[in-house]
């Protein structure tokens, strides 16, 4: 068996830890981040958030085995990846775990040598630069297709949509 804890750290008498090991996650305390503490997932469906979690790397921060922090990444694992839901939870925030948490991810094996990383962030924008993000070139935009009522009209039972053929 692979172990799944990337690092690990003293803090104190605490163990620190980042784990990709899905199963390990606390999935309540992550979709009750996402849908009542964040400004980009708010009212997020559970189903929603396993499915993210099922098709993502997935990055778990633990102290002493309970979960204080979440991070995922949407990769084609060869030259593009897109940092996602990033948090730590507000008590344990402003000791450095966020950006311990990001530049784990960015030093993941799986995920070396990627032309572009991108991320979007709302009033985070240091700690992403403290970790080498910056803001795109003059005359490079992103673009984004949004539909709000997206997370109202999510099929309650595993997310299984019909795809036209």
């Amino acid at each position: 068996m692979i172990d799944s804890v990337v690092t690990s750290r003293a803090a104190g008498l605490s163990t620190l830890e980042i784990d990709t090991d899905k199963s390990r996650l606390d999935l309540a305390m992550v979709h009750d981040f996402l849908t009542n503490h964040s400004h980009w997932a708010r009212g997020i469906p559970l189903a929603l958030v396993e499915r993210a979690i099922a098709h993502s790397l997935c990055f778990g921060l633990y102290r002493d085995g309970a979960q204080i922090g979440f991070a995922r990444v949407v990769s084609d694992e060869a030259t593009f990846a897109y940092l996602a839901d990033v948090f730590v939870i507000a008590e344990e925030r402003n000791a450095g775990l966020g950006q311990w948490l990001v530049d784990t991810i960015l030093a993941d094996l799986r995920l070396a040598g990627l032309r572009r990383w991108l991320l979007g962030t709302r009033d985070a924008q240091s700690l992403y630069r403290r970790c080498g993000f910056a803001d795109p070139p003059a005359g490079f935009s992103f673009m984004e297709r949004v539909d709000r009522a997206a997370y109202a009209a999510a099929p309650a039972a595993g997310c299984k949509t019909a795809v036209p053929a």
